[in-house]
């Protein structure tokens, strides 16, 4: 189709989270027509709900730095970064009339740290651009070329010249996520890899002793050292919660893709605490072995290294008595003090989720290779990546790329509305 009839061209953009509405900017910049459908009331719920405590839309570090982020799929995830990394991102909220700022951790925010105001003025500029929104509009496949969707008045079918599906993963389904789309595209011979929880929590198997006194606790000075998919050890400092069944919160989730994999492949995974990660371990041994006259070890602890509390009722939970009375070695795990992750949380619980349409069923423009004129983008392709602004810069860049894929698709063949 030469370019200058794109205008003729109506193209259906299926899920309104951070994808899908990219990809519909894209394409009503290019002058198609678009169509977004959305299963639920409103578009950018799990956008909105991410935004709650604060909307980190992005990170300031450098590029390569950034890119790693995306771990085993940083290679695919390049091209997307390279047409609109972090600094675009910033721009492009600028261009909302959003300012941002960089926090000291060096997450970028809106400033007045709110998602609500940023996703309207977006939306203002999208109906303005003519995107048409259609909401309750739950997507159930094809028949023949139409798309189907089941919609308040009944099941609807419809053709377009070309589609994007931003469906998202499996997690938060009551937001939407909820991976219905997996089977649909089975079916077309797309292949998918299996929908699993990614920045979630982890269940350990607390006594209930522990579990009933310690549970919400945060552990706020605290390192965590894990293996990485090659078997490394890596340690790495920050922040995270006791669960009644667990641990979760930014640190474990940081760490979530690997050790999701050690248990997959090994039927747990071990982490390492330590629990002074400002002391020496000369220090902290130095200390536990000073006389403690007639106080109690726990007092002794609590005295010279700070340990009370949760850090108390985690030694408990995982030395022996031997262990606890015996200096050295109550000293060592202080340090490095082990404890096993037996199962991830289930993905309903999992702020994102992993894989999806595999890279090898999409062409290096988001088209399903097995379905010509369709397109993927956003948590619904098989990466992932932590908490931090990364997943969102992510979905935003593969909707980007998947709407410049749609144009070019359609500017080199004759309108077909299938």
């Amino acid at each position: 189709m030469p370019a200058e009839n794109l205008p003729q061209a109506r193209v259906a953009v299926i899920g309104g989270g951070p994808a899908g509405l990219m990809a519909a900017e894209v394409l009503s910049q290019g002058g198609v027509a678009v169509d977004l459908y959305d299963a639920m009331p409103s578009v950018g719920r799990k956008f909105l709900l991410a935004g709650k405590g604060g909307m980190n839309i992005t990170h300031s570090e450098p590029s390569a730095d950034f890119l790693q982020r995306y771990g085993a799929r940083s290679g695919q995830v390049a091209p997307w970064l390279e047409r609109f990394d972090a600094q675009a991102v910033r721009d492009w909220i600028h261009g909302l009339g959003v300012d941002t700022f960089v926090g000291t951790s060096g997450r970028v925010f809106p400033t007045d740290m709110k998602a609500a105001p940023l996703l309207r003025a977006w939306l203002h500029r999208l109906r303005e651009a003519g995107v048409q929104l259609h909401m309750r509009h739950r997507w159930l496949g094809w028949n023949g070329a139409a798309l189907r969707f089941a919609t308040p008045e009944g099941e609807l079918e419809l053709t377009a010249d070309a589609v994007i599906l931003a469906l998202g993963g499996g997690s938060w389904a009551r937001l939407g996520s909820d991976g219905a789309w997996v089977p649909l595209l089975q079916e077309r011979a797309v292949a998918v890899a299996p929908l699993v929880p990614s920045n979630c929590g982890f269940d350990t198997g607390w006594s209930e002793h522990f579990s009933s006194r310690h549970a919400g606790a945060p552990l706020t000075t605290v390192a965590i050292t894990a293996p990485d998919a090659q078997g490394r050890l890596h340690k790495r400092q920050g922040q995270f919660v006791i669960t009644a069944t667990g641990v979760e919160g930014s640190l474990i989730y940081a760490l979530s893709a690997d050790l999701r994999e050690q248990i997959a492949a090994s039927g747990s995974a071990t982490i390492w605490l330590d629990l002074v990660p400002d002391f020496s371990a000369e220090r902290v041994l130095e200390d536990v072995a000073r006389p403690r006259g007639s106080r109690s070890m726990s007092s002794h602890l609590q005295s010279r290294l700070g340990i009370k509390g949760v850090k108390s009722g985690l030694l408990r939970e995982c030395l022996s008595a031997d262990e606890f009375a015996d200096p050295a070695r109550l000293a060592a795990a202080l340090k490095m003090l082990p404890v096993t992750l037996k199962r991830a949380r289930p993905i309903d619980e999992a702020i994102s989720s992993a894989g999806g349409v595999r890279f090898d069923a999409l062409d290096g423009h988001a088209m399903l290779s097995a379905l010509p004129g369709v397109f993927a983008a956003g948590e619904m392709v098989d990466w992932e990546a932590p908490t931090g602004g990364y997943l969102l810069t992510a979905c935003f860049a593969s909707g980007r790329a998947a709407g410049h894929g749609a144009l070019a698709w359609l500017a080199q063949r004759p309108l077909t509305r299938t």
